[in-house]
């Protein structure tokens, strides 16, 4: 990030830093100074220099400034990954405007909730998502044209920095927005490039959704490091794959599953040099093939809305452990600890807790994380193995207990991967008047295939004890996921 500039370039590139910060703001300011003719972004309409999305920026929050939002004042979006997006999260922090991100999956009733219980002043929304009742909304593609052509005078200048409101992905229950800060923490940039080689001046596709921590921290990201990032409406994998080749992309940022999809899509990416994943566990069987047909570029991130990124497996720790989420990155102190607090020896599982320079304070509802002591409580079970990579076995929530035993769903789901015939799985527990709780392995057959439920049992027979064996196999078209890839359990379970 730190690089030989032309002396006029750094001088104002310098007044954008002390004017916003470590910010978005900052990082297209300065882009636009330092290297004004560099792609920094491209997305369904085309590139944008850093120049061009500079003044778009400028446009933007002339507009919504006009449009009544001023200093302090939520700015909502609900929209794909596109210009309209980037521009409107930009210059409501250049503006001193906190931004909330919505899901763009959520239905009418959720965005009305979200965007009344974070009082949102002004939402921004793609016309083809869901409507809001609640709030003033204007169109992103309208907003991006009015912006484009204005000539009226520029939004004031603000020395706040926005917050940036992201909503827990509400897997597990009704979302909570976690507020950061518009800045950043310098150590905790250091950490995340020290095990993800990200370099100056990629093209990153950010195949992550713009409202969620993943892809909105690697755009972030990218911008600091001026890379140009590739923007995508869609999550269609077959598009996808053909853009990256097209763009020539060397980095992809993606969740897992899409990677799978994008795999099964069979497009050659010989310019591919990184992928990283993060948003929902790594199956070991992907993690495998990813490397045996990427090489060695994969990097598996496990991370937290509450405390940013945590630890980063790399290509030798996948070899090693597939499916592993690595080590702590620097900034990061990690433990595994049972219900009193204590660590548990290497190996045993508890509950996941972490120190960072990241973690929030609290939620915007005013409710407290889950704390011991200073230690901040995930709601994550996991254990560390004897060459301290952490293995995360799922969600505390999600553990079943069946005639007083403990199963761990991720253990038979990363079994079952590996059966030829299963696309994608997931397993939950069920109320049994019996056992209090029995497995139900939720699968998604490879098509053509002839997979029936007793040869899934007798797979995980084979090589799990009997109470981890699902008594109930259930074969559907596709798995119920939110917008950033995660699987919805609770509509398993019912």
């Amino acid at each position: 990030m730190i690089r030989p500039v032309r002396p006029d370039r750094l001088v104002g590139a310098l007044a954008a830093l002390l004017q916003g910060g470590l910010s978005t703001s900052t990082g297209v300011r300065s882009g636009a100074v330092v290297t004004p003719d560099h792609d920094a972004l491209v997305d369904d309409d085309g590139a944008l220099t850093y120049r061009e999305l500079d003044a778009l920026v400028d446009g933007v929050a002339a507009v919504l400034h006009d449009r009544g939002v001023r200093e302090g004042d939520r700015v909502g979006i609900l929209c794909r990954n596109h210009r309209g997006f980037v521009a409107t999260m930009v210059a409501a922090v250049r503006m001193g405007a906190d931004v909330v991100y919505l899901n763009t999956g959520f239905a009418g009733p959720q965005v009305d909730d979200a965007t009344q219980r974070e009082g949102v002043t002004l939402l921004v929304r793609d016309d083809d998502l869901a409507p809001c009742k609640v709030a003033a909304t204007v169109s992103a593609g309208e907003l991006v044209a009015v912006a484009s052509a204005w000539s009226g005078p520029p939004a004031p200048a603000s020395r706040r920095g926005g917050r940036h409101v992201i909503l827990t992905s509400g897997t597990t229950g009704r979302p909570k927005g976690a507020a950061r800060a518009t800045g950043g923490s310098g150590r905790a940039i250091v950490g995340l490039l020290e095990a993800i080689p990200l370099r100056h001046g990629q093209r990153t596709m950010v195949a992550a959704p713009l409202f969620h921590v993943w892809g909105w921290s690697h755009f972030s990201l990218g911008l600091a490091l001026r890379a140009t990032c590739l923007l995508d409406r869609t999550s269609d994998p077959v598009r996808l794959a053909h853009r990256m080749v097209d763009d020539r992309a060397d980095v992809l940022v993606t969740v897992p599953v899409l990677l799978r999809r994008i795999l099964d899509a069979d497009v050659a990416l010989p310019a591919l040099r990184l992928v990283a994943l993060s948003g929902s566990p790594l199956p070991a069987g992907l993690a495998r093939d990813a490397i045996s047909r990427l090489g060695e570029v994969v990097y598996n991130l496990y991370g937290a809305t509450e405390a940013g990124w945590i630890s980063v497996a790399g290509p030798g720790d996948l070899h090693a452990a597939p499916g592993t989420a690595g080590r702590p990155v620097t900034g990061v102190s990690l433990r595994v600890v049972d219900a009193d607090g204590r660590d548990v020896p290497p190996g045993s599982i508890g509950r996941i807790g972490v120190e960072s320079d990241l973690m929030l304070e609290g939620y915007t509802d005013g409710s407290a994380l889950r704390r011991d002591g200073g230690l901040l409580l995930l709601g994550d079970l996991g254990r560390v193995d004897d060459a301290g990579r952490l293995h995360v076995v799922g969600r505390a929530d999600d553990m079943v207990v069946s005639g007083g035993e403990n199963v761990y769903p991720s253990e038979v789901e990363d079994l079952l991967t590996a059966h030829p015939d299963v696309a994608e799985v997931a397993v939950v527990g069920v109320p049994d008047p019996e056992f209090g709780q029995r497995l139900r392995a939720v699968v998604v057959a490879v098509p053509g295939s002839s997979l029936a439920a007793e040869a899934v049992r007798d797979h995980v027979r084979a090589d799990l004890a009997r109470h981890k064996v699902p008594r109930d196999v259930v074969f559907v078209d596709a798995l119920p996921r939110n917008a950033a890839g995660k699987v919805l359990r609770r509509e398993l379970a019912q």
